[in-house]
C-alpha cells in the first residue's frame, strides 16, 4: 500500500541530520574492524576558477563530505570523534581582499546555529586540531583517497586508514533518514511543476530547446537551480537514445516527447521521465507501446517492499513487455518463456529498471555487475534485496534503436522472434519510458512523484486542460 505524503516543509525546518550519519558511519566503520577509537576526516569540495578565465568554475559540493556536514561551502572540512561522538566543523576565514567581491562568508558562530555539529571553527585551526591530545591519541584517521589537502598532516595518528571510510559511507547513504526523504519529496514536487508545464506547452513548442527551458524555468523560480542531471528533452525517433542529451531539434511531425527531468535540492535529486503525445493525441503505434510501459512500471510498483530481490522485478518487467509485445505483434513465434529465455526483449529494454536516488542520481550502494554475462541484468544498478528507508527509481522502457535492434534481425536465433513488417510503424515512436521515485517500507511502498502519467490526464494536459 503506498503511505501518507508528509508535509516535507515541516520536516525541513529542522537540520540536516549530520551527527546521526556521522554516528551509522562510524557504526559501520566499527563493525567491519575499524578502530573504535579513531577519527574520521572529510574535506569539502575546492573552488576553483574557470582555466583561462578569472570566473569561478561550477561548484559541486562533495557528497562525502556533504553527508557527515550538511554543510555546502567550498574549501571547508570536518572531524568526528568516533569515541566522543564530536563532529567539528572548520570554514574559511574572512579574507579582508575578498569580501569587497563576495561579502562576507559565514562565521563560526552562524555556522554552529546552522549546521548539526558540536563545534565550528575556522580552517587556519585544522592542523592544531589534528593534533591535538584530545582528537589523535594515537589512533586511527579514517579518510578518502584523492581527498587530502597537501596542507593536511596526519603525523600525530599511528594509522591513516583510506580503504574503510568511502565503502562506509557509500552503504550508509542508501536508507535515507526522514529529512533527506523530505528533501527528495521536495525536489519531485518542484521538478513535477515543470513536467505539467512542459506537457501544457507541447502543443505549440517548435523546438526540443523550448520545452527544456519550459521545465528550467519552473525549477530556477522555485529556487531549486541545479539540476540534478543533463535534461532528455527527445522528440520522436531521439527517444530511443537513452541518455540523449542535445535537446536541440526541431519539433515537426514527431508524435511523442520523452523529458527525463528532475532538479534538486539541497543536493538531493529527483530523477522523473514522462513522454507525452506532441500535438494532442497518441499515435495508435505510440499509445500502444505507452500501455505496455505504464503496466510494467505500476506491476512492478505494486509489489515492492523491504527486501524484494531487485533482480525478480527487474525480471517482471521484462514478462510484462514481453507479453505486451506478442500482442501487437512485434514478437512473434514463440512462447513468452521462450522469448523471455533466449534474451529478446533486451532489444527493446536494454537497460535495468532503475537505481537508487539520493544525493547522486545513481546513488551509491546497488552492487551492480556491468561485467554480468546475462546481458538481461548487465546494466541493473541495484542487484540484490532492497531495504525499508530507500528510495528507488522505477522506470522501464521499450525503444525502438535500429542500433540496438539490428543485430538481433541479423542472429536468426533471435530474427525467427521479430516480425520486422510490424516493427517498421514503429520506429518512429523513438522510445517510452516512464519513471517515479518510489520509497521502500516496511510493509510496501510510497510513491515520492506526483507527475502525472495515466492517459487520460495526460491528454488533458497536452490538449489545454489541467491535471
Amino acid at each position: 500500500m503506498m503511505g501518507t505524503a508528509e508535509n516535507y516543509d515541516e520536516v525541513l525546518k529542522g537540520k540536516y541530520p549530520a551527527k546521526v550519519h556521522a554516528k551509522k558511519v562510524a557504526d559501520w566503520i566499527i563493525a567491519n574492524g575499524g578502530d573504535e577509537k579513531g577519527t574520521i576526516y572529510l574535506e569539502a569540495q575546492k573552488s576553483r576558477l574557470i582555466e583561462d578565465n578569472d570566473g569561478e568554475a561550477p561548484f559541486r559540493q562533495r557528497r562525502y563530505f556533504y553527508y557527515l556536514s550538511g554543510c555546502n561551502l567550498p574549501d571547508s572540512y570536518l572531524t568526528y570523534n568516533i569515541p566522543t561522538e564530536t563532529l567539528t566543523l572548520f570554514v574559511p576565514p574572512i579574507e579582508p581582499d575578498e569580501v569587497i567581491w563576495s561579502g562576507l562568508p559565514m562565521s563560526p558562530s552562524e555556522a554552529k546555529e546552522k549546521y548539526d555539529v558540536d563545534a565550528v571553527q575556522t580552517t587556519s585551526d585544522l592542523n592544531a586540531h589534528l593534533a591535538s591530545p584530545d582528537t589523535s591519541t594515537q589512533t586511527t584517521i579514517f579518510a578518502i583517497p584523492d581527498q587530502i589537502s597537501d596542507t593536511t598532516t596526519f603525523l600525530s595518528f599511528k594509522t591513516t586508514n583510506l580503504t574503510l571510510l568511502k565503502p562506509a559511507i557509500e552503504v550508509s547513504r542508501v536508507v535515507k533518514t526522514d529529512y533527506e526523504i523530505a528533501l527528495i519529496r521536495k525536489a519531485n514536487a518542484i521538478s513535477t511543476v515543470g513536467h505539467v508545464n512542459a506537457m501544457k506547452a507541447a502543443s505549440t513548442a517548435t523546438t526540443e530547446a523550448q520545452l527544456e527551458a519550459v521545465f528550467l524555468k519552473a525549477c530556477v523560480e522555485r529556487n531549486a537551480k541545479n539540476q540534478a542531471y543533463h535534461s532528455i528533452v527527445a522528440a520522436g525517433e531521439n527517444g530511443a537514445t537513452l541518455h540523449y542529451v542535445k535537446n536541440d531539434a526541431p519539433i515537426t511531425d514527431q508524435n511523442i516527447m520523452l523529458l527525463d527531468a528532475g532538479c534538486e535540492v539541497d543536493n538531493y535529486a529527483s530523477d522523473i521521465t514522462r513522454a507525452f503525445p506532441l500535438r494532442g493525441s497518441f499515435s495508435p503505434e505510440s499509445r500502444g507501446i505507452y500501455e505496455i510501459v505504464l503496466d510494467m512500471q505500476k506491476q512492478c510498483i505494486a509489489g515492492l517492499r523491504a527486501g524484494i530481490l531487485w533482480d525478480s522485478v527487474h525480471e517482471l518487467a521484462h514478462k510484462i513487455a514481453i507479453n505486451g509485445l506478442l500482442k501487437l505483434g512485434i514478437l512473434r513465434n514463440g512462447t513468452a518463456d521462450e522469448i523471455f529465455a533466449a534474451r529478446t526483449s533486451v532489444a527493446f529494454f536494454p537497460h535495468g529498471l532503475g537505481h537508487y536516488l539520493g544525493m547522486d542520481t545513481h546513488d551509491t550502494g546497488g552492487n551492480p555487475n556491468y561485467a554480468d554475462t546475462d546481458k538481461m541484468f548487465r546494466y541493473l544498478r541495484v542487484r540484490g534485496t532492497v531495504p525499508a528507508g530507500s528510495v528507488v527509481t522505477v522506470e522501464p522502457g521499450i525503444y525502438f534503436c535500429r542500433f540496438i535492434i539490428e543485430p538481433y534481425l541479423k542472429d536468426p536465433e533471435q530474427a525467427k522472434y521479430i516480425d520486422e513488417k510490424v516493427l517498421e510503424k514503429y520506429w518512429s515512436v523513438g522510445g517510452v519510458r516512464i519513471e517515479d521515485n518510489i520509497l521502500i517500507t516496511e510493509s510496501g511502498y510510497e510513491n515520492l512523484t506526483p507527475t502525472p502519467k495515466e492517459i487520460d490526464d495526460v491528454l488533458k494536459l497536452v490538449q489545454g486542460g489541467s491535471a
